[in-house]
């Protein structure tokens, strides 16, 4: 059976090398808003990128030589992963123009050297200046990128904010799916910095649930119906709230009306239409928890994803995991292992 990772990690292969690239990182994390970005070593004495917020608290980690096309087929043959689709982990929440191209750039070398193996996708700011849209247009048009990348949010500014509308237009206009993903701590971050897991894998969660709740509340799919978003974390755990959060409207006369009852078809309808979901590192979810994630929002809506190389294991345990101990007919395993990539990203695969 086919096999299509949709969240392989890429940065660039000299940004340890390339002071220009490194210092286009380093300098672009907002210092003032408590996010500080340096470089050291290993105990190995390899270079090491790394985030913290607020001082002390590591968020992101990448080391020197995880991220070459080397690196990711190696591992894609070691799991037994067909293909793969990149993206920039969480650093295009703040990258500039000019790094963005030289991302780009690298993303499109590294296709090519793939020998048809590996897809891209487009980072851009996300603002509708002229050249932000030039540079998505040149990513899919001439560099062959599959689809765009964006963060969960921006500052405090989440997707729904009018502020990204004009991009968003240009996204629906060339018709290529947006992977929308995790920032490294939600807006509202205070309360989970305290402990490392609560902070980098519950944290994240929490950015994806709030992003989709504001994206399917906020009517924004209305206005642009054609927008197509790819949820990382499995949308925080969105399987979960779905019956919840979908308003149901009483059936007798309350005293008093607490919740909005009505939308509750349209919500439905961005669901079946305008969110999918990747199964990052699904075996760390848990067996019961996929399969309710699959029958619930439906296995049309759902991709394979390892975060390869945040653990290089979770690429290999994840095909293994899907493969072998989950429960699904041979069609939805296929649809999530391949078939929803190929149909949403237009792979030519």
């Amino acid at each position: 059976m086919t096999v299509v990772d949709i969240n392989i990690h890429h940065l660039p292969e000299d940004l340890f090398t390339n002071e220009k690239i490194l210092n286009g990182f380093l300098d672009s994390a907002p210092r003032g808003f408590g996010e500080i970005a340096y470089v050291t070593e290993t105990d190995e004495g390899k270079k090491h990128l790394v985030l913290e917020k607020p001082k002390g608290y590591q968020n992101l980690n990448y080391i020197d030589g995880d991220y070459s096309a080397e690196a990711k087929l190696r591992a894609m043959d070691d799991a037994g992963v067909d293909y793969g689709v990149m993206r920039v982990p969480v650093w295009q929440e703040w990258l500039n123009l000019e790094t963005c191209k030289a991302v780009n750039d690298n993303a499109y070398d590294i296709v090519k050297r793939s020998n048809g193996r590996l897809f891209s996708t487009a980072a851009v700011p996300p603002w509708g200046g002229k050249e932000n849209v030039f540079e998505l247009e040149r990513c899919v048009n001439e560099l062959g990128a599959v689809g765009v990348q964006v963060a969960c949010h921006y500052g405090q500014l989440y997707l729904d904010d009018e502020a990204f509308e004009p991009y968003l237009k240009t996204i629906e206009k060339l018709d290529i799916p947006v992977i929308v993903h995790h920032t490294p701590l939600p807006v509202e971050w205070k309360s989970v910095i305290d402990y490392t897991n609560l902070r980098r894998e519950f944290g994240r969660i929490v950015d994806q649930a709030t992003a989709v709740g504001r994206e399917l509340f906020s009517g924004m799919f209305d206005r642009m119906p054609g927008l197509r978003f790819i949820h990382t974390m499995m949308g925080g755990n969105w399987f979960a709230n779905t019956e919840l959060l979908t308003p149901h409207a009483p059936s007798k006369k309350e005293s008093l009306q607490r919740l909005d009852s009505t939308g509750g078809e349209k919500i439905k309808s961005y669901l079946e239409n305008n969110i999918f979901f990747d199964m990052t590192h699904p075996h760390s979810w848990g067996k019961t928890q996929v399969e309710a994630a699959l029958e619930i929002n439906g296995a049309d809506h759902f991709m394979f994803g390892s975060s390869f190389p945040v653990f290089r294991s979770w690429m290999s345990q994840g095909v293994d995991f899907i493969s072998n101990e989950v429960d699904l007919t041979e069609h939805d395993r296929e649809l999530v292992f391949s078939g929803n990539a190929k149909r949403i990203f237009n792979l030519p695969i």
